[in-house]
C-alpha cells in the first residue's frame, strides 16, 4: 500500500501536468488522486502506520488515526480555500463594476518602451494587492485596448507573467503558495514584505532593462470602431470608484486584522466580502433587477473559477495523505543529504515549478519540514541548531521557499497560473516564449535569489 500510495499520486500528478494533451480537467485528476491516495492509505492503516511509528494498537485504532489525521488536514485547508473564495470573489466584483478602469484609463503613452516599464510596474504592485492570476487576466486585457498588433502584444504579455510572479511573491495575499505559509504562520506579513520585496524587485528589473535594450519606437494602437448605439451603463463613476476602493482596501486590510485580532485570515477576507455585499446591496436597490443582478455578490458567485477551488482541494489533500503515511519525510531528509543547504532545496524546487505546479511542491514542503518552534530550537544540539534554524517563524527557508516557488514558475509560460492565462488569452507559443522569454525569466528568477541570499548572508 506504501508504494501504491506514491505511484497513484505520481500517475495523478503526471496528469495535471498533462491536463491539456488529455483534455482532462486538472481539478477531476486532483480530486480522483487524493481520494484514492486516502481510501489506500486507510485501507493499509494496519500495516502502514506501525512501520512508522505512529501505534500498534490495532487495525481499529490505526483506522482512527487516519480519520483523525484526515479532518486535521481538512481544516487547515479549509482555511485557504475560504480566503481564497471570499478574495475571488472581491476581485470579481470590483470587475464586474469594471473598477479596474480607474487604473487603464491613466496609460496614455505611445512609446514602447515606457509602456514596457509602467506595465511591468502595474502589474507588479497590482499583483501584490490582489493576485498574480487575476492581474494578469486585467492586464492582458488592458494591453488588447493598447497594442493593435499580436506579437507586439506577447513581448508585454511575457513581462505580465514575470511581473504578475515576482509582485505575489512578496504579498501575504499575492500567490496562492505565498498565502499557503502565511495561513500556515511560516511566514508573516511584516517579514515576507521586507525581506522578499527587493529580491522580488530586482527579479522584474533583469527582464525589464534586456527588453528596453531591443525595444525602440512607438507601437500602434488599435483603431476604436464608434458604437452605432450607445450602450446604457448600469453603474455610474461613482459606483466604480467607490467599490474599487473598497475591495482593495478590503484585500489589504486582510494582514492587519489578522495582526489585530489574531483571527485566522479568512475571517479578514469574510469581513470585508460581507462589507462589499452589503454596500453593493444598498447602492443598486433602486435599479431593475436585470441591472442589479450581474453586480451583486449573488451574481458574481456564478464567475468564481470553482474548478481551481476544487484543484487545491484535491491536491492538498493528496499532498496530506503522503505526509501523513510519511513519504514526505524521507524526501526531505534525501534533501538535505544530497543537496546540503536550505538555499540549493529552494532553488531546486522553484526551477521545479516551472514543469509543474507549484501548489503541491510547496505543500509537500511545508509537510516535509515541519515549522521548528523556538523551544525546540533552544534544545537543539550542536550542527542541529544552525539547519533548524532556517524553519522557524520567518526563517531562510520559508522565506526563499515563498521567492522560488512565486517567481520560478516564469521560466516556462506553463509553469504558473500567470502564464497558462496569458497562454490562454493570447494564444502564446510555447515555443517563442520559450526563445525570447526564458532566459529573461530565468536570470531575473537567479539574480532575485542571489540578491536575497546575499542580504541574509551579510545580516
Amino acid at each position: 500500500m506504501y508504494a501504491l500510495m506514491a505511484l497513484i499520486f505520481v500517475a495523478g500528478y503526471l496528469c495535471i501536468a498533462l491536463e491539456h494533451p488529455l483534455r482532462i480537467d486538472k481539478a477531476a485528476s486532483a480530486i480522483l488522486t487524493a481520494v484514492l491516495c486516502w481510501t489506500l492509505l486507510i485501507l493499509g492503516a494496519d500495516v502502514i502506520l506501525p512501520l512508522i511509528g505512529t501505534g500498534t494498537a490495532g487495525a481499529f485504532d490505526n483506522t482512527h488515526h487516519v480519520t483523525e489525521e484526515l479532518r486535521h488536514h481538512l481544516g487547515e485547508i479549509s482555511e485557504i480555500l475560504f480566503f481564497l473564495m471570499g478574495a475571488m470573489t472581491i476581485v470579481e466584483l470590483i470587475d464586474a463594476h469594471e473598477g479596474f478602469k480607474v487604473i487603464t484609463d491613466r496609460i496614455r503613452t505611445s512609446k514602447r518602451v515606457h509602456l514596457l516599464w509602467m506595465i511591468g510596474f502595474i502589474t507588479f504592485f497590482l499583483s501584490a494587492a490582489l493576485d498574480n492570476l487575476t492581474t494578469t487576466i486585467v492586464m492582458v486585457s488592458l494591453l488588447r485596448k493598447l497594442v493593435k498588433e499580436q506579437h507586439e502584444r506577447w513581448f508585454y504579455a511575457g513581462i505580465v507573467v514575470i511581473a504578475a510572479n515576482a509582485g505575489g511573491a512578496w504579498s501575504p495575499i499575492g500567490d496562492v503558495t505565498t498565502t499557503m505559509l502565511w495561513i500556515g504562520n511560516q511566514i508573516t506579513t511584516s517579514g515576507i514584505v521586507a525581506q522578499l520585496f527587493l529580491p522580488s524587485l530586482v527579479c522584474l528589473l533583469v527582464p525589464l532593462i534586456f527588453l528596453s535594450l531591443t525595444m525602440k519606437g512607438e507601437f500602434e494602437r488599435p483603431v476604436v470602431k464608434p458604437l452605432k448605439e450607445e450602450r446604457r451603463d448600469p453603474t455610474t463613476p461613482f459606483e466604480r470608484n467607490l467599490v474599487f476602493v473598497l475591495g482593495i482596501g478590503a484585500l489589504l486590510f486582510v494582514p492587519v486584522f489578522k495582526t489585530v485580532t489574531h483571527l485566522p485570515p479568512y475571517m479578514g477576507i469574510l469581513l470585508g466580502l460581507g462589507v462589499l455585499w452589503v454596500v453593493t446591496e444598498v447602492l443598486h436597490r433602486g435599479k431593475n433587477e436585470e441591472d442589479k443582478h450581474p453586480l451583486s455578490v449573488v451574481g458574481v458567485l456564478r464567475r468564481i473559477d470553482t474548478t481551481s477551488v476544487l484543484f487545491f482541494l484535491g491536491i492538498l489533500l493528496a499532498v496530506s495523505s503522503l505526509a501523513t503515511a510519511g513519504h514526505l519525510t524521507q524526501v526531505a531528509s534525501a534533501l538535505k543529504d544530497s543537496l546540503g543547504n536550505v538555499y540549493a532545496i529552494n532553488i531546486a524546487i522553484g526551477l521545479l515549478s516551472s514543469v509543474v505546479d507549484n501548489v503541491p511542491l510547496v505543500a509537500g514542503a511545508m509537510k516535509m519540514y515541519p515549522l521548528v518552534s523556538p523551544e525546540a530550537l533552544a534544545t537543539a544540539l550542536g550542527s542541529e541548531i544552525a539547519w533548524l534554524g532556517n524553519f522557524v517563524v520567518d526563517g531562510a527557508f520559508w522565506e526563499l521557499l515563498a521567492y522560488c516557488a512565486g517567481t520560478g514558475g516564469s521560466c516556462l509560460i506553463i509553469g504558473s497560473a500567470a502564464g497558462v492565462a496569458a497562454m490562454g488569452m493570447e494564444r502564446i507559443d510555447f515555443i517563442w516564449y520559450l526563445k525570447r522569454i526564458s532566459l529573461l525569466a530565468l536570470l531575473g528568477y537567479l539574480a532575485g535569489a542571489a540578491t536575497y541570499i546575499g542580504i541574509a548572508t551579510l545580516a
